[in-house]
C-alpha cells in the first residue's frame, strides 16, 4: 500500500516558500510550504523521503506543497496536501490559487461541494490544458449550478441522483452523463484521499448504458435519405469515390496536403498540426507522430503530448501521400523565400510560417465541403474513412489498430465493425454463391445435376 500524504515531511536543506510570503493570506495556523519528494526506495523497500541523497538533483522527484486549513469544527488540525508538479513555481502557483474562499474560511473549515470542485481542477498537476478546460466546463456549466449549496460532508448518493435526474430531464445524453459522472467522481475520490469524506456517493450511482454510434457508410440510399429529410447520421464516412472526388475538387487548396493526409493515413487533428518536416521521411514513406498541436488556457497555440502512449507510432505513407507532401514542400519553400519568411520547420503554416491550429483546420473543411455536394462529414470521420480503406485493402485489424494509434484491436474492431459488416455483404453474396452452385451437385459428389434440374436459389451480386 502506498505511503499516505501524511508521512511527508517538508525537506528543510532546502528554501521553504512561506504562504505569507507568497499570498499574505493567514489561515488559523498561518503556514505553508512547498517541497519536493520522490519515489525512492531503500534496501528493504521502504520509501527514502526525506533522507533520499538525490533530492537535490536536478528533474529528480516532484514538488509539492502543504497548506494548513482552518481547523475542524471539534478543533481537529486540517491540512491540504498535493503534489506531483515538475517544478517549484508550478506548486507554488497552485498553492496560491487556493483563497480563503475557496478553502472555506469564512465558514470555519465547512465548505460546499462546488468550492471544493474548483479547488481540485485549480490543483490537479501534470493535466493537459484541454482536459482542464473539459474540467471547468463541466463544473461551470452543469455540476456547480446542480450541487449548489450542497455542504461536502453532507453530500449523499440522494443529491447526486437528483442532480443527474434533473440533467436528463433538460434532455442530456448518457454519453454528456458519463463524461459528468466521471469529472464528479475523480474530484471526490481526491476529497476521499485528503480525508475531507469518509466515502465518495459517486460510486453508487447507477446511469443509463451510453451506446457508442457506430460509423456507417454513405450509400446511395443513406445519400437520398439525407436530402430528403436533412437528417444524417452521427458518424459516417464517405465511400472512396466520394472522398476522391472531395480531394480532386480541393486539390488546388493550399492545406490539400493536410487533408489528404488525414484521409489516406487517418491522423488526428491535432497530430497533423503538430507534425514538423524533421519527422518525416519521403525517401522512406514514414511519419513519426511524436506530437500534437493544442490551444492552451491562455489562448496560446502550442505543442504537447499526444493522446496516448500507443498515439506515438510510425505511420506509413502511401505513393500518393509522398508526391504530395513532396509538391507541398516545395510550394512552401518557394513562398517562404519570396516573402522572407523564416522556416520554422512546421509542415503545414500560416502564410507567416506558424503551425495551424487544429480548429482552423477544422473550420476550413467544413467550408470546403460546403461548396461540394458531397454529403456532410465531420474531419474526424476522414480517420474513420482511412480505417475503412484499409479495411477494404485487406490489412487486418492489429495493423489499423497501430497505423491509427490506438491502444487496442477491441478499440478497432468495436468503432468499425458496422463498416466491416457493411463492406463484408460483398463476400456473404460471394460465399453463398459457392454454397448454392455447390447444390447443383448430387451428394457425395459426382456428375453435375441433369440439365434443367431445378436450383436451390439464385443469388444476384
Amino acid at each position: 500500500m502506498a505511503p499516505s500524504l501524511g508521512h511527508i515531511r517538508p525537506i528543510m536543506s532546502r528554501r521553504q516558500v512561506s504562504l505569507e510570503e507568497r499570498t499574505g493570506w493567514l489561515g488559523e495556523r498561518g503556514s505553508g510550504s512547498v517541497f519536493t519528494r520522490c519515489g525512492c526506495r531503500d534496501g528493504h523497500g521502504g520509501r527514502r523521503g526525506v533522507s533520499c541523497p538525490r533530492l537535490g538533483e536536478a528533474r529528480h522527484g516532484s514538488w509539492y506543497f502543504s497548506i494548513d486549513l482552518p481547523r475542524h469544527l471539534d478543533g481537529g488540525r486540517r491540512r491540504f496536501r498535493r503534489g506531483g508538479y515538475l517544478t517549484c513555481e508550478a506548486a507554488t502557483a497552485a498553492r496560491d490559487r487556493l483563497s480563503a474562499r475557496a478553502l472555506g474560511n469564512s465558514r470555519e473549515g465547512v465548505y460546499t461541494v462546488a468550492e471544493w470542485l474548483e479547488t481540485w481542477v485549480e490543483t490537479r498537476a501534470r493535466l493537459r490544458d484541454s482536459t482542464r478546460r473539459m474540467y471547468q466546463s463541466h463544473i461551470r456549466l452543469h455540476l456547480r449550478r446542480q450541487l449548489d449549496g450542497v455542504l461536502l460532508r453532507e453530500l449523499h448518493i440522494g443529491h447526486v441522483q437528483d442532480a443527474f435526474q434533473r440533467l436528463f430531464d433538460e434532455g442530456m445524453t448518457p454519453a454528456t452523463a458519463r463524461r459528468l459522472f466521471s469529472t464528479l467522481r475523480s474530484a471526490l475520490n481526491a476529497a476521499v484521499r485528503e480525508r475531507l469524506i469518509p466515502d465518495n456517493p459517486v460510486r453508487y450511482l447507477k446511469l443509463p448504458r451510453g451506446r457508442r454510434p457506430f460509423a456507417v457508410v454513405w450509400t446511395r440510399r443513406r445519400v437520398e435519405e439525407w436530402r430528403r429529410t436533412g437528417v444524417r447520421p452521427a458518424v459516417a464516412v464517405w465511400t472512396p469515390a466520394q472522398l476522391g472526388e472531395f480531394l480532386s475538387t480541393v486539390a488546388g487548396h493550399p492545406l490539400f496536403p493536410a487533408y489528404h493526409l488525414i484521409a489516406m493515413r487517418g491522423l488526428r487533428r491535432g497530430e497533423a498540426c503538430g507534425l514538423m518536416w524533421e519527422d518525416l521521411d519521403l525517401d522512406e514513406g514514414v511519419a513519426y507522430v511524436s506530437r500534437q498541436l493544442q490551444r492552451g488556457a491562455d489562448g496560446k497555440l502550442r505543442a504537447c503530448l499526444l493522446k496516448t502512449e500507443c498515439s506515438r507510432r510510425a505511420v506509413a505513407l502511401d505513393r500518393e501521400t509522398v508526391i504530395a507532401l513532396r509538391a507541398h514542400r516545395s510550394r512552401q519553400g518557394r513562398e517562404f523565400s519570396k516573402m522572407g519568411v523564416t522556416d520554422q520547420g512546421w509542415v503545414f503554416t500560416h502564410e507567416d510560417g506558424a503551425p495551424i491550429s487544429p480548429s482552423y483546420l477544422t473550420h476550413t473543411f467544413s467550408n470546403l465541403i460546403g461548396e461540394t455536394r458531397l454529403p456532410p462529414v465531420r474531419l474526424h470521420d476522414l480517420r474513420h474513412g482511412a480505417a475503412t480503406l484499409m479495411l477494404l485493402a485487406g490489412a487486418d485489424l492489429k495493423t489499423i489498430a497501430d497505423q491509427l494509434g490506438h491502444s487496442s484491436v477491441v478499440l478497432t474492431a468495436d468503432t468499425y465493425l458496422s463498416i466491416a459488416v457493411e463492406l463484408g455483404l460483398k463476400a456473404a453474396a460471394d460465399a453463398a454463391r459457392l454454397v448454392l452452385n455447390a447444390g447443383k451437385r448430387p451428394p457425395g459428389g459426382g456428375d453435375i445435376r441433369r440439365r434443367g434440374a431445378p436450383v436451390l436459389a439464385e443469388v444476384i451480386a
